[in-house]
């Protein structure tokens, strides 16, 4: 499987020429989502759900298709009946030849004064990889690759630290991470890799590497 890290929390995974692309948003590259044969949503914040990127794909590729939770699907179904699926915790399906369970249900607390919305998590092939979308969901199986939430407004780094070590994967990389300036960024991989007990790694946009 090969992994692209596109810009924030957009991910490419390509296996035997196919590709699955997840959260396509607004902090990611515009042609992001195009060539996905599937693509994921974990939830309906513009850094992760453009809506507009979503129906270029989708315009594209008549054979693209999009699984993603109810508030996103209202969004966009109507257009492309057939083709947006709304899944929630505890479902299971392929896309792109990817088997992928869905795990958890709400969006991290931002504030205790602003409504949580719905996040859900893709694990993908078994726990190759985990996207948990904005939220530190522990899948409860265990993860090689997990796709880690580095720096967001609901978050601080010993929150991030323990997420790695509940989860414990064999090696975490960063997403989520547009809001992390560089001056920062040897902080967080200084902190998480000594002390998150599994390996630390980060792309930078565009960049690949096989799993």
């Amino acid at each position: 499987m090969k992994l692209t890290k596109m810009s924030h929390a957009c991910v490419r995974l390509e296996k035997d020429g196919r590709t699955l692309v997840l959260d396509p948003g607004g902090f990611s590259e515009h042609d992001a989502a195009l060539g996905a044969e599937a693509i994921l949503v974990t939830h309906e914040h513009p850094d992760h759900f453009d809506e507009q990127r979503l129906r270029t794909a989708l315009e594209a590729d008549p054979a693209v298709e999009v699984w993603t939770l109810r508030s996103v699907a209202e969004k966009i179904s109507a257009a492309f009946p057939g083709r947006v699926h709304t899944v929630g915790h505890g479902d299971s399906f392929t896309a792109a030849g990817f088997d992928v369970q869905v795990h958890g249900e709400l969006h991290a607390v931002i504030h205790p004064d602003i409504p949580r919305i719905t996040n859900v998590g893709y694990l993908v092939d078994g726990g190759r990889v985990f996207h948990p979308g904005d939220a530190l969901t522990v899948p409860g199986r265990p993860v090689e690759t997990l796709m880690l939430p580095v720096m967001a407004p609901w978050s601080k780094i010993s929150e991030v630290i323990d997420y790695v070590r509940e989860v414990k994967p064999q090696r975490a990389y960063d997403i989520h991470d547009a809001l992390l300036t560089d001056l920062a960024r040897p902080i967080y991989d200084r902190q998480i890799g000594a002390l998150g007990g599994a390996e630390h790694l980060r792309l930078a946009p565009g960049e690949s590497t096989a799993l």
